[in-house]
């Protein structure tokens, strides 16, 4: 018991120490005083509920995945065609009632293009199914139907990939702790703290950012895009802006074209030659060949520039443009500019997010919440430190040192890993100091049991901390497993508390356990008592 070296207790202090400064930043900015800039400042973040800000509740369309999935697979399988060896005539692609199908003009053929389409499928997960299935109906006609467990699968995967462009979109914002996660299987939640103007940031989630260079069909006349007829292979594309254009929609070629997946960066800039804020965009080294050798082969030839389904302009090729970059122009402003090549930079959208809910949380009912919370728990813990210094006498003054100490450690690891602060982590925080007060409890009352059973005191402080813990480490480890759970499955609020409770239970078993046992024996060892008042 009283062998504590020193090396121990250079460790033990090197660990409180360490953690308990880390909270100084945070106590700081809770009093509203300044913290030097050259001193490292690791400072608890507030959360939604405390902070204020804004909750957006996004829901996507899972049929336009399926769409997409339509679309991807009738061009790839026009591609296969087209460079099989020898080239392979098919009819007409039909995308009806869901279903890819298309009749072969030499039926002998079969089998080779089904050795051609079936690697265009694959597994879908772990179910054992594919993702596509292929029958051959009168002999020569090919039906491709897209399967559940491959529309659940390519559903899941866009829906991972829009949480990590609204991740990337937010973080461009420059705003801090955002909370971004799945809701079931199409809903995606975002609460950001300290946002007071949602308006943007709905601008910029609602916005795809699917951008598209096509060619115009010019043999479109104006008069059938007006009632909505288009060549065949072509499609009807609106103007964003028709009073800029003069004309409200053109024709464009449905497939080919280019699509803005390969950037590598996008800017706000301005024109040169009238100084309006415009988007450059760079492609990588596989784009930029794509649309160099789409320029090269269309010059003198228009070819339109399609965000989200719109058309912002159809400039025409007057010469290859090799340089592996573009400009998008577009009636913007400086602001609108800057987030659509924010938007572009962070990737497009797999499928259309739709605002559903929001809620606004202001940053008064924040400050109230802490001011309860803390109120609280200062009330609380000091009427716990008052009532453990009279039952226990200097063993009650060592727990509430360790009391002290275990809270200044929480905040301090909170700050060190960047955890936010919300009001269900105070509840988790308060629990942890109850946990913290209970294992001292615990230890000083089988103290007095080893004295009362007649233990010397040497031997009685010794079998009161080695008994106790055993309990303590039980009932704890009890706690973390909770923990645990709550944090693998539960949402935003439950996630706060589980992490908050984590941190608390280590450090309440590190500085009720360890420390105060490290302090007792440090003063037996030097004041030899004949008896404990305890």
């Amino acid at each position: 018991m009283l062998d504590f070296p020193r090396w121990k207790q250079a460790w033990f202090w090197f660990l409180t120490l360490f953690a308990a400064v880390a909270a100084l930043p945070s106590l700081f900015s809770l009093a509203n005083a300044r913290w030097p800039d050259a001193l490292p400042n690791p400072v608890i973040h507030l959360g939604l509920d405390l902070a204020g800000g804004s909750h957006i509740l996004l829901e996507a369309n899972p049929d336009q995945v399926t769409r997409q999935r339509l679309e991807t697979m009738e061009e790839s399988v026009r591609t296969k065609m087209r460079l099989a060896s020898p080239a392979i005539r098919i009819g007409d692609i039909s995308s009806k009632d869901g279903k890819l199908s298309f009749m072969l003009d030499d039926p002998t053929k079969v089998d080779v293009v089904r050795d051609l389409v079936q690697p265009l499928t694959s597994g879908a997960g772990l179910t054992g199914q594919r993702d596509w299935d292929i029958q051959i109906a009168d002999g020569s006609r090919f039906v491709m139907t897209p399967t559940k467990a491959g529309i659940d699968l390519a559903v899941s995967q866009a829906m991972d990939t829009a949480t990590e462009v609204v991740r990337k979109r937010i973080d461009a914002l420059g705003t801090r702790e955002p909370t971004i996660i799945r809701q079931g299987a199409d809903r995606i939640v975002v609460q950001v703290p300290g946002l007071k103007d949602p308006a943007a940031l709905k601008s910029l989630l609602g916005q795809t950012a699917k951008l598209e260079f096509k060619l115009v069909d010019t043999t479109a006349s104006p008069s059938d895009i007006a009632q909505g007829i288009a060549p065949p292979g072509s499609q009807i594309v609106p103007y964003a802006d028709p009073t800029k254009s003069g004309v409200t929609a053109i024709a464009v070629k449905r497939l080919g074209g280019i699509k803005g997946d390969q950037l590598t960066n996008a800017q706000q800039t301005n024109d040169q030659r009238n100084n309006e804020p415009v988007v450059s965009i760079t492609f990588d080294q596989q784009g930029g060949a794509k649309f160099a050798k789409l320029t090269t082969e269309n010059v003198n030839r228009p070819f339109a520039i399609i965000l989200d389904g719109k058309v912002l302009s159809a400039p025409n090729i007057n010469e290859p443009i090799l340089g592996g970059s573009a400009q998008i122009s577009g009636s913007f402003t400086v602001e609108s500019a800057n987030q659509l090549a924010i938007a572009l930079r962070s990737g497009a959208l797999p499928v259309d997010l739709r605002v559903i809910e929001e809620r606004s949380v202001g940053p008064d009912l924040g400050a109230d919440s802490i001011r309860k919370g803390i109120i609280a728990m200062l009330v609380g813990t000091i009427a716990i430190l008052v009532l453990i210094a009279l039952s226990y006498g200097r063993f009650g003054l060592y727990a509430d040192f360790a009391l002290v100490i275990n809270v200044l450690m929480i905040l301090g690891i909170m700050a060190i890993a960047n955890v936010s602060l919300t009001l269900p982590g105070i509840a988790g925080f308060v629990l942890t100091i109850g946990a913290a007060v209970d294992a001292n409890v615990l230890i000083n009352e089988r103290i007095r049991e080893e004295r009362r059973r007649g233990r010397k005191v040497m031997q009685a402080v010794e079998f009161g901390y080695k008994e106790a813990s055993r309990t303590i480490f039980d009932a704890n480890i009890t706690h973390i497993i909770a923990a645990t759970l709550m944090f693998a499955f539960g949402s935003g609020p439950i996630k706060g508390f589980a992490v908050v409770l984590m941190i608390g239970i280590v450090t309440s078993v590190f500085t009720a356990v360890y420390l105060t046992r490290m302090w007792v024996a440090l003063w037996l060892r030097k004041a030899r008592p004949a008896d404990l008042n305890i």
